[in-house]
């Protein structure tokens, strides 16, 4: 479990999976290529879930689970967001709102993974 439960992974993880979704927008719709991109990016969303549980379950020792479920639950979102883009966009339906609550979720997200003790001091 501590090899999951490390920070680095988790960035790692997320990174990667981040940088997979925009090749997949910017991918022509319903090409092959998109295809094989989604469900690289499916397999990401899964380690990116497991090592985010890893480091919800560090996170408890800290009392501050809470703070952590927050993240967790925001990190999901993400995750639903992502996919919502993507499906909307070979629907050929607007996703201006997802867009939008991607972004949002991302930044709460992110500042709270920088600012919890497991994350790194990049906003102290």
């Amino acid at each position: 479990m501590d090899f999951l439960a490390s920070t680095h992974l988790h960035i790692t993880s997320w990174v990667v999976g981040i940088i997979l979704f925009f090749v997949a927008v910017l991918l022509v719709n319903g090409s092959k290529g998109q295809k094989i991109t989604q469900m690289v990016l499916r397999l990401f969303y899964v380690f990116i879930i497991l090592t985010g549980v890893a480091l919800f379950i560090t996170g408890m020792d800290f009392d501050m689970g809470m703070l952590y479920g927050f993240k967790l639950l925001g990190g999901i979102v993400i995750i639903g967001m992502m996919e919502m883009i993507l499906a909307r966009m070979k629907k050929q339906k607007p996703t201006t709102m997802f867009w939008v609550l991607l972004f949002v979720f991302l930044f709460i997200t992110m500042f709270l993974g920088f600012k919890l003790p497991l994350g790194s001091s990049f906003l102290a």
